[in-house]
């Protein structure tokens, strides 16, 4: 496929990396030289310099016989010309934008989108994401990750194993005649940055990050197997009252009626307005790095600290400092990638990257084939995904152990008339069943064709 990617910011690049390393034509376009150039240096990938609201400028990239447009530049007005301009001129089937300004999101405008006016196929707004992926790890405490699949019968969650994990050098093959009547499987171990495709005879050891598919009825009960047995956060203070801040706090709201909600907001305006759009959370005008407004926030008693404002030294510092004062569970949100791996080494328990719920968010909307559902986990680790099985599909009515399943792969539930099934070796897929499974970076190509439509499936 060729994709045309407008925007050489981190999102932009993070994109075109993705998809580049599946071998489909890239083109990055942005009106700064010197990131085109730096690109130009680590990717195979064609860049063009300037505006891709310009006619000249999409047609210098190819977008006659594109397949995807991709707007993510840092203005919502020049996104959203792009994809009209792509749309009108150049006939690209499909265009996906980044806005974030919320008067473009309001309901109430909702037909501006529409063919007859600014036809934009998808709409990514970062801020909801990264507050919606927020509030989803508030719903199992202990981890740093937390995806629904399948309307939300099946979830994969990430923890980190610590020394006192039950479950560390125990032989993964040996799970199920522990916890017989759990239904859970291990698709992904990360150590040290990098993947392991858990076979029976992998174990966990302090420090993996590990992913696990589970039936949502017994999400308690495996985080309970994994020594995370936290209760769900009932008394949470939130800093910083942007966009993020507030669209966390009124899911909050929504989600945990009886929650206690504290908002802390340096400045007088984004206070003002958290006030005024928030019911039940007491918003708190002052610094975070003021110990006497941690302490009338009461944050010595919180189960959860979700810090995020738009810098993240501010960030850094404001968590270690909840953390101090005795915040039992801390969340930050961090934009540059560089500071991830030393932030968990600090003390803070979970990182939220808007880079990566927002890369997550656009591959859900590329991938091809009867796929459903796509999250992608870090930086190159890869993607869980969630898909239909065909009638035609090579993988079905034969036992899993029968199957030759790419290099990479790993099933980890399937969803047959609203019964979640943890597969084993002689579980059989059948057509209709809902698909949830790891796939390495490697391996995402080999998937999408194993969920294509073939033509005798008409």
């Amino acid at each position: 496929m060729k994709f045309i990617i407008c925007g050489a910011g981190q999102v932009g690049v993070s994109i075109a990396r993705h998809l580049a390393a599946e071998d489909n034509d890239i083109v990055l376009v942005d009106q700064s030289p010197e990131l085109i150039g730096k690109i130009g240096e680590s990717l195979d990938i064609k860049g063009v310099v300037g505006f891709g609201s310009h006619p000249e400028v999409l047609e210098s990239a190819g977008a006659s016989d594109a397949d995807m447009l991709i707007a993510v530049t840092r203005e919502d007005e020049v996104n959203m010309i792009t994809c009209q301009v792509a749309r009108s001129l150049f006939k690209v089937p499909t265009t996906i934008a980044r806005i974030r300004h919320q008067s473009y999101l309001d309901p109430a405008w909702a037909d501006l989108f529409s063919r007859e006016h600014l036809p934009i196929d998808v709409i990514i707004s970062p801020e909801m994401e990264i507050a919606r992926a927020i509030s989803r790890r508030l719903a199992a405490p202990g981890s740093f990750e937390m995806i629904p699949f399948v309307g939300g019968k099946v979830r994969v969650i990430g923890v980190r194993c610590g020394e006192d994990c039950p479950l560390i050098n125990t032989p993964l093959r040996l799970l199920t005649g522990l916890f017989p009547d759990l239904n859970i499987a291990v698709i992904a171990i990360l150590r040290g940055g990098k993947p392991i495709i858990p076979d029976g005879d992998a174990q966990m050891l302090p420090g993996d990050d590990v992913y696990f598919a589970v039936d949502v009825d017994h999400v308690s009960r495996a985080m309970a197997a994994f020594g995370h047995e936290e209760p769900e956060a009932r008394r949470i203070v939130i800093i910083g009252a942007g966009n993020i801040g507030i669209f966390l706090a009124q899911a909050i709201e929504e989600q945990y009626p009886a929650a206690n909600i504290k908002l802390i907001e340096r400045t007088k305006t984004a206070g003002e307005r958290g006030t005024r759009v928030l019911e039940r959370t007491t918003v708190i005008l002052g610094d975070a790095l003021d110990p006497e407004i941690l302490t009338e926030a009461n944050i010595a008693n919180a189960e959860t600290g979700v810090v995020v404002t738009n810098e993240d030294e501010v960030n850094v510092l404001t968590s270690l400092l909840a953390k101090r004062h005795g915040c039992k569970r801390v969340m930050t949100l961090i934009n540059n990638p560089v500071f991830g791996p030393l932030i968990t080494d600090l003390g803070i328990d979970v990182v939220v990257s808007p880079r990566a719920i927002t890369v997550s968010t656009i591959l859900q909307h590329v991938r091809r084939g009867r796929i459903r559902a796509v999250h992608s986990l870090g930086e190159g680790i890869g993607e869980v995904i969630e898909g239909d099985a065909l009638e035609t599909s090579p993988f079905v009515r034969a036992p899993l152990k029968d199957i030759d399943i790419p290099e990479g792969v790993v099933v980890g539930a399937l969803v047959r008339d609203d019964e979640v099934i943890i597969p084993r070796g002689d579980t059989e897929i059948k057509p209709k069943d809902r698909i949830v499974l790891f796939a390495t970076t490697e391996a995402v190509k080999k998937v999408e064709k194993m969920f294509s439509v073939r033509l005798e499936y008409f």
